[in-house]
């Protein structure tokens, strides 16, 4: 059986894994300046309606990060018992704090209802931005709580290969890691592990 993933879980999802794992032994942050910020904002236009004409610059950079913060902290929250991130274990903000951080972010923007009735379509009825206060911070909060309301959440998991530090929603009852490149680390770390406790 695979599952299926709504718009709201993959971008908050997404925005979780602009912290990685860098292939050299060390992490990586995509969102480390505005340039970043924009070329990840572009790559998800088809779910950011605020990806037109949007530039980033610090302001907008420090809100994203301060979100993302509070939004791996709250994916910790969710695989507990299981342990968080091996990239958060240090460094996870208080609960409440993040919790406050992303109601804060979700509120940034206001939003209002917009008709739209093309030719020979049903009428649609979608809210947007009703002022540019912090649209994008506020769209990635907003998809953020949904995320995190939703019974997608009970299959959020940290991947805990060797070296990996992201976080990942199983896509079949089976899924243990986070991408198959992640499954076999984590089974030639076995087989050392066993070959070493064997031989001493």
């Amino acid at each position: 059986m695979e599952y299926s993933i709504s718009a709201d879980a993959r971008l908050a999802l997404d925005l979780a894994l602009t912290v990685r794992h860098d292939g050299n032994g060390a992490g990586a942050d995509d969102l480390t300046e505005p340039m970043g910020l924009a070329t990840w904002v572009r790559a998800h236009a088809d779910v950011l309606p605020v990806a037109v004409g949007f530039t980033a610059d610090e302001t907008a950079l420090t809100a994203v990060r301060d979100l993302r913060g509070a939004v791996r902290a709250l994916f910790a929250r969710a695989v507990s018992p299981g342990e968080p991130s091996p990239a958060d274990a240090a460094r996870l903000l208080p609960v409440p704090e993040a919790l406050a951080r992303l109601n804060e972010a979700a509120a940034l923007t206001p939003t209002v209802p917009v008709l739209s009735w093309g030719p020979g379509a049903e009428p649609v009825v979608r809210h947007e931005p009703a002022t540019g206060e912090d649209p994008l911070t506020a769209a990635l909060a907003r998809a953020a709580l949904a995320f995190f309301a939703s019974p997608e959440r009970q299959r959020l998991r940290a991947c805990h290969a060797p070296r990996c530090v992201r976080y990942f929603l199983k896509e079949h009852p089976r899924q243990e890691w986070c991408k198959p490149s992640c499954g076999n680390r984590a089974r030639v770390a076995r087989h050392h592990r066993r070959h070493k406790e064997m031989a001493s």
